[in-house]
Order: structure tokens, then C-alpha cells, then sequence
């Protein structure tokens, strides 16, 4: 009891901030989000062991980059290319039958673009059209957090079937379809409330989100796993780091920016 009531608060507050920072300003979620991207890289760091301080100064110089000064859709591209093609390689990372050992450079430059270039493209969502989409990104967050909660509710009540034993022993299929079909109930509520894309955008959207999403919280349980500890860290009372937290949006973001990207080009 005393360790659900610790969850609770620190979720509540965490969801305070988030939605605090979006409906504050603009520069208030741009800050908040790179500060989120060192929290998340700093654990990332401990989970792989990067040596050094580099991968730090890298990071802070593409957020400021793309953040506040690069504009052209050209570059934009190039990191998004950057950042899914690094993705698709962690992907074969989680599925691979083997452990395989990860190298230096490998190590850094998976923290600069699955990390940093997943907290780059989540703070640069809102911006896709014209001003600040405050409703598109709330959008983002609550498919992300419906598919997370019935996730567990569902596969708590009436799981049985596992998902990814080996990586993550708690998730069970009929979790993981419980909590894709009440996101995608949520993306049709939210399409009724932000109209910049259409209910079958939105629910496109939501699919992307939350398979993506999956696999990043799949991945981070990997990285968990071979370092050989639950949480990432543990900044937040009963949740664990903030990577524990983040770890579906960080790995959703660049496929989500994408995906919104096809739908600016097509409509």
C-alpha cells in the first residue's frame, strides 16, 4: 500500500510537470525535454558503461542545433534518417539470439541518436505545423500512457500468454493487445479534440505509437537486463529513472515525427 501510494504521487507529479511545461510555453517544454534528454542520457550511459563525457557535449549541441537554429527541412531529414536508421539497428540488437558485445563507438552513437535524437524529434512534434501544437503533443503523451496502463491492467486480470520472456517476463500478449486496443480508442477521442490531423490519422498515429513505443520499453528491458539491474536509476520514487519512464516515447518520437510527416506531405 505504501508503495502504490509512492507511484501514485510521483505519477501524479510527473504528469503535472509534463503538462504543466506544454500549456505553460513552449520554451518551458524545449527546456524540460532537454533536461529529460541528459537525465535519460546520464542512465543510459550507467546501463552501457560509455566512457567519458562526450557523449554529453554531442548531445547538447544537436538539441541547440535543431532546437533553436537549424530550420531547413534538409538537415531535419538527415538527423531523422540518422535516427531511425540507428534504431533499426537496435532492433536487430533486441531480437538477436546472441548477446552480442557492444563497442565504444557503437555505444556513443547509439546514445546520441536513440536517446538524444528520440528526445530531439519528441520536443520538435508540437512544431510540425505553424506555432506549437499543445493539444498534438498531449495527444502523443496520453496514447503513450492508455496503451502503458491497460498494458498492465489488462495483462494483470487476464494475461496468460507471454510477450518476450526472455527480456521482460511481466508482459503477456493479451496486456499488450488491451492496451493497443484502448489507445486507439483514445486517438479517436483525441481526434475529436485537435482537428490538425484527421480520425484516421490520428489512429494511424496511434498505431505507430504504440508498437514503436513497445519496442522501446522491450529494448530498454535489454539494456536493464544485461547490466543486471531493475531500474535505470532512481530518481523517481517507485518508478524507477527516467529512462524507465521515458523509454517508449524516447524510442517512439523520430517514427511518430515521421509518420506526421507523411501525413503533412499527403493531405
Amino acid at each position: 500500500m505504501k508503495e502504490l501510494l509512492r507511484r501514485s504521487i510521483t505519477g501524479i507529479v510527473y504528469v503535472f510537470l509534463l503538462l504543466a511545461a506544454i500549456f505553460l510555453s513552449s520554451d518551458a517544454f524545449d527546456f524540460l525535454f532537454m533536461v529529460f534528454g541528459l537525465g535519460c542520457l546520464y542512465e543510459f550511459k550507467r546501463l552501457v558503461k560509455i566512457r567519458g563525457y562526450y557523449v554529453f557535449v554531442a548531445y547538447l549541441a544537436l538539441w541547440w542545433l535543431y532546437i533553436y537554429f537549424i530550420t531547413d527541412m534538409l538537415p531535419i531529414y538527415g538527423l531523422l534518417g540518422a535516427t531511425l536508421l540507428v534504431d533499426l539497428f537496435l532492433l536487430v540488437y533486441l531480437f538477436a539470439g546472441r548477446d552480442y558485445k557492444l563497442n565504444d563507438v557503437s555505444k556513443f552513437l547509439y546514445g546520441i541518436f536513440y536517446i538524444g535524437g528520440g528526445c530531439i524529434f519528441l520536443t520538435l512534434i508540437p512544431y510540425r505545423l505553424d506555432g506549437f501544437d499543445e493539444l498534438l503533443i498531449m495527444g502523443v503523451f496520453i496514447i503513450i500512457w492508455v496503451n502503458d496502463s491497460f498494458a498492465y491492467l489488462v495483462g494483470k486480470s487476464l494475461g496468460r500468454t507471454k510477450l518476450f520472456p526472455s527480456i521482460s517476463p511481466k508482459k503477456t500478449v493479451e496486456g499488450s493487445l488491451g492496451g493497443f486496443i484502448f489507445a486507439l480508442l483514445a486517438a479517436y477521442l483525441l481526434s475529436l479534440l485537435d482537428t490538425s490531423i484527421n480520425s484516421f490519422e490520428w489512429l494511424i498515429l496511434a498505431v505507430i505509437l504504440v508498437i514503436s513505443g513497445n519496442l522501446g520499453d522491450l529494448l530498454e528491458s535489454k539494456f536493464k537486463r544485461r547490466a543486471g539491474v531493475k531500474d535505470s536509476g532512481a530518481i523517481l520514487p517507485g518508478h524507477g529513472g527516467i529512462l524507465d519512464r521515458l523509454d517508449s516515447l524516447v524510442f517512439a518520437a523520430p517514427f511518430a515525427y515521421a509518420t506526421l510527416t507523411v501525413f503533412a506531405y499527403v493531405s
